[in-house]
């Protein structure tokens, strides 16, 4: 990740990476966790009259992290940006239940306010993978934070003040929102929930370098040149779990489902670190629509299904698209509907994607689909390219 990062950063230059300033800090984050058991299918399939309560967790952070020198296009255009690697344990109270995850993952947080020279409003957003999680055997439930996978996302947003009481050290304190989920690859899958707050501070290695003139940094010209619009196509795939509800108990299909989807975005660049548009989506999920075509005779133990024609399982849908950009990573989030396909994908659904960028053209895409704000639907994991 380093040297994509130098890579993306300063092009093929071997003195690149002398061009930002490390950093090491550490977190305390105390929170209330909770789950869901609103999900119908969920209630009758796993027994939790026995679950115990879990509702207090606590999670330790070690991060590494750099920002770029203002001699740099990414400094310049976005001062005070910080990015990096991250590692954490989260503490449930509860090892026999839910276990002691570890979770490794990317980072990156900005300034949004300064109140005074050492005092600003920041945001910090987290995303990685979570492991060594107890998962639940899909019957019986030990916990009330209820996962079906050792592995799963994690997914975290932090808002807070940032205090620089030293040009080497800084505090931070503020909320904390934080989401574990296997993205229904795996069944059980009600996600993991913790709200609380963030308290935490950094050491930055050497000294802050005085800002030179932009044309001294880099060249003028090249700053004007703005793509105003251009056009991202993304390409993805992912795999999932359904379960079938045929009769009065719904039942869980045996293996997983793929899916395939394709993205094409005209975006609109409207300020530095925000871009605007819209999106047309194609999707095809193998487990859609599977209700038309039960092969009836088949028992609850064994349930067989005819396969649906292609085009009985792709669904079309057209969704607006807003996009916070920064160096090396962009978030973006959508909302839309699906205006063609079966009538169980007739329904908004909303997205939220990570893009890391490569090259300025190409990019890896991270990303989740809801359906109607609640129904889990499936991840989003490809590559894109993006067309000036």
């Amino acid at each position: 990740m380093l040297f994509f990062f130098c890579l993306n950063a300063f092009g093929e230059n071997s003195e690149s990476c002398g061009k930002i300033r490390s950093s090491v800090g550490v977190d305390v984050r105390p929170s209330y966790a909770f789950s869901s058991y609103k999900d119908d299918i969920l209630r009758d399939i796993v027994d939790v009259t026995d679950a115990r309560k879990t509702i207090i967790a606590t999670s330790l952070h070690l991060k590494y992290g750099f920002t770029f020198s203002p001699s740099t296009p990414q400094g310049h255009l976005y001062p005070g940006a910080w990015q990096g690697i991250g590692v954490s344990a989260n503490f449930l109270g509860n090892n026999k239940g839910i276990g002691t995850p570890l979770s490794i993952y990317a980072f990156q947080g900005a300034p949004v306010y300064r109140i005074s020279d050492k005092i600003s409003l920041f945001y910090e957003w987290n995303f990685g993978l979570s492991l060594g999680w107890r998962k639940c055997d899909g019957e019986t439930a030990y916990s009330n934070l209820i996962v079906g996978s050792n592995v799963n996302a994690y997914i975290n947003l932090g808002v807070g003040f940032l205090w620089k009481f030293h040009d080497q050290y800084a505090m931070t304190a503020g909320l904390d929102l934080t989401h574990f989920s296997n993205g229904n690859t795996s069944f059980p899958n009600p996600g993991v929930n913790m709200a609380g707050i963030r308290i935490g501070i950094t050491k930055s290695f050497g000294k802050d370098s005085e800002k030179p003139t932009v044309c001294e940094a880099f060249d003028c010209d090249s700053l004007k040149k703005r793509h105003k619009l251009q056009f991202d196509v993304t390409a993805y795939g992912a795999w999932r779990k359904r379960a079938y509800r045929g009769g009065e108990a719904p039942v869980l299909l045996k293996g997983h489902y793929p899916v395939v989807g394709l993205d094409i975005s005209p975006m609109w660049q409207i300020k530095k670190i925000f871009r605007a548009g819209a999106s047309l989506d194609f999707q095809w999920d193998r487990s859609t629509d599977l209700k038309n075509y039960y092969a009836s005779g088949s028992s609850s133990d064994d349930i067989q299904f005819y396969r649906p024609p292609v085009l009985r399982q792709i669904c079309v849908g057209l969704s607006g698209r807003a996009e916070l950009v920064m160096p090396i990573f962009s978030i973006n989030l959508g909302m839309g509907y699906n205006f063609i396909g079966p009538e169980e994908t007739r329904a908004t659904y909303q997205l939220a994607n990570l893009k890391v960028r490569f090259t300025d053209r190409f990019f890896l895409n991270i990303g989740y689909q809801l359906l109607n704000f609640q129904k889990q639907n499936n991840l989003m994991l490809g590559l894109g390219y993006s067309f000036r």
